[in-house]
């Protein structure tokens, strides 16, 4: 049985109480049905979770992997919630720097994959209580048939010009990993660059007053896209790119050229997870050369295992692995203020631009 919840309409009461729900209905229904159940948190979407709850389950036929999708920053406010009784075994899909803080709070246990020695230091915790997955870099990207691939901007700069005004979209950047992880590199490049925030700050009233709309999920942010209710937004490139090869949305993107955040995604498992041995094989079925190829090919996900060959993946993994810039963000800068300066902007700079 699959189960896919959203949760960014609820009130955090209603969370609580939906979830709550949702536990007593799996034990019920797991009354008879006699395999295992294996709960997965993630926000990676249906199809990617899906695809590897089918194939983990055909070799594993007494188990049933069971999801929850919700955004990255909702997983680990659900697991601080759930620490005293844990309900998840696995956290599959997150910025590191949001595994990183989950790490500091106890929310995570240390396992080594048999494949630890495959991956940069960066994308690994020296204590091993994440690994990094995939390596995400973000994106500008617009719909291409209201929006030429010349005139779509080039640069963060380029977002924020008075001529995009009504006509960016925004995935509500407290809930999402991607859009908080953007929010951040901006102050702290501002902080690099000026020594303070408030250039930064400023890119982001800008922004705000360029903003339609902040959307409540991915899937909305898509259609919304694609009927030009909005002809641009930043996302991150594996999503926007398979929107465009499985659905034919009309969407292109771009790197910025000044450079972007590339997130290490992660994977982990859950402290006090009910089903740990089952939880470590899910791990390294979703890690193997295989399944990362799979990742790449089907999803456009770009492999953090660098024994991967360029020529085994799609041209857009390719290029992302040869065309983007890097930028240079303080992780350390990140995990000790994101939090504080996301309540900011939500409290003082959400909406505040509109009309202005």
């Amino acid at each position: 049985m699959r189960r896919a919840l959203r949760w960014e309409t609820l009130a955090p009461m209603a969370r609580a109480r939906l979830a709550f729900a949702a536990i007593a209905l799996l034990a019920a229904c797991s009354s008879g049905d006699k395999r295992t159940v294996l709960t997965v948190y993630s926000p990676h979407g249906k199809e990617l979770l899906e695809y590897y709850e089918k194939g983990f389950e055909a070799s594993h036929p007494n188990v049933d992997v069971q999801w929850v999708d919700m955004g990255s920053q909702e997983v680990l406010d659900r697991l601080r919630a759930e620490k005293a009784n844990p309900q998840a075994d696995l956290w599959f899909g997150a910025p590191s720097e949001i595994f990183a803080r989950a790490a500091g709070e106890g929310l995570l246990d240390p396992y080594t994959p048999t494949w630890a020695d495959k991956v940069p230091a960066e994308a690994k915790d020296p204590q091993g209580r994440w690994f990094g997955t995939y390596m995400t870099p973000e994106v500008i990207a617009y719909n291409s048939n209201a929006v030429s691939a010349a005139d779509a901007p080039k640069d963060w700069a380029d977002v924020v010009d008075p001529k995009w005004k009504g006509k960016v979209l925004i995935r509500n950047p407290v809930e999402s990993g991607t859009m908080r992880a953007i929010f951040g590199a901006m102050l702290a490049r501002s902080i690099a660059q000026t020594g303070n925030t408030a250039q930064g700050w400023d890119w982001l009233r800008r922004l705000d007053a360029n903003t339609k709309e902040y959307v409540l999920n991915p899937a909305l942010l898509y259609q919304k896209l694609g009927r030009e209710e909005g002809v641009v937004t930043l996302y991150n490139m594996p999503d926007i790119a398979t929107l465009e090869a499985r659905t034919k949305t009309p969407v292109g993107f771009v790197f910025p050229t000044s450079g972007t955040p590339l997130l290490v995604d992660a994977i982990a498992l859950v402290h006090g997870g009910k089903q740990s041995a089952l939880a470590k094989e899910f791990y390294e079925y979703v890690t193997t050369p295989l399944a990362f190829r799979d990742a790449a090919v089907k999803f456009l996900r770009i492999p953090s295992r660098t024994d991967l060959p360029n020529d085994s993946l799609p041209d857009a993994v390719r290029r992302a692995r040869t065309e983007l810039k890097v930028m240079p963000v303080d992780a350390k800068l990140l995990a000790d203020s994101l939090d504080t300066w996301m309540k900011f902007w939500d409290s003082n700079i959400r909406n505040s631009q509109r009309g202005k």
